[in-house]
């Protein structure tokens, strides 16, 4: 056989049920942030599912910059504009 042909594949760890990555302790530090006091324990699943939405939607703008420059890396410019195109201006990041 020649070169790259055939042979194992590289191994990779299967991603399911990524959004358990964020822990509860987490969650409590970001609410923390905010002035929350005491948390349910109900509210975390639903904690997870928004913040879900909230960064693949900000990731799909910011790839949409990226591929509009004709880059392939995403830079904190990129996630800069997103935000806000979203409404959410961040300041403390300009090039």
């Amino acid at each position: 056989k020649g070169v790259g042909q055939g042979g194992s594949k590289c191994h990779r760890r299967i991603l399911r049920d990524t959004i358990q990555g964020i822990s509860r302790v987490s969650i409590r530090r970001l609410a923390r942030r905010a002035g929350v006091v005491r948390m349910s324990a109900l509210v975390y699943e639903a904690i997870r599912a928004v913040l879900k939405v909230f960064v693949s939607n900000l990731v799909q703008d910011a790839v949409v910059y990226s591929e509009y420059a004709n880059r392939k890396a995403i830079t904190a410019m990129d996630v800069i504009h997103a935000l806000k195109r979203q409404g959410r201006t961040l300041y403390g990041f300009q090039g």
